[in-house]
């Protein structure tokens, strides 16, 4: 009788205890939802992609939440995954442009050479961010980008805030030397 009684309250509190985890993560996933495409977007500079990253880590997120040690530094969390996957998303992007490109017929000179002219800058910017190693990188998009502040950006990423200003000034520097 004892053991039934033990049982069925272990199934109670693991009831109570998935419906207050269930609680915390909506709580938090309401107030991350914003984060996660702010970052999506950081990376991608396109909203219908952004939206599609932002989503898929959000479900990660509500797969993995209860899994997490430290439920404090979700936020942190959720912005390193969302950049992984944005930056997946990116490399597949690219991995499909180039294949389409190759199937097609050479464009004529004259319009490979607008089109080449025009997004220059954009290319040599992207290729310069994408060459950062990923601490720089991450640092520059929620500082440059995003507008987030050094504080919030050492909060988020559970860095010094020092860390993050010599982080940021190292990545700002080295685009300069890529860009010219």
């Amino acid at each position: 009788m004892d053991a039934r009684v033990g049982l069925l309250s272990e199934r109670v509190l693991s009831r109570y205890e998935a419906r207050n985890l269930r609680r915390e993560l909506e709580e938090r996933l309401s107030e991350a939802s914003r984060l996660a495409f702010r970052v999506a977007y950081g990376v991608l500079r396109q909203r219908e992609d952004a939206e599609d990253v932002a989503q898929e880590a959000l479900a990660r997120a509500c797969e993995r939440y209860g899994s997490l040690r430290d439920k404090d530094r979700f936020p942190a969390w959720l912005v390193r995954t969302t950049w992984r996957l944005a930056l997946d998303h990116c490399r597949g992007r690219r991995r499909r442009e180039r294949r389409e490109l190759e199937a097609l017929h050479a464009p004529t000179l004259e319009d490979a050479e607008a089109a080449a002219a025009a997004n220059e800058f954009r290319r040599r910017l992207l290729t310069a961010i994408d060459a950062l190693p990923e601490k720089l990188r991450i640092v520059l998009v929620l500082a440059g980008i995003e507008g987030h502040g050094m504080r919030e950006i050492a909060a988020l990423l559970a860095l010094p805030e020092g860390t993050v200003k010599s982080r940021l000034h190292l990545a700002r520097r080295r685009l300069l030397e890529w860009l010219r």
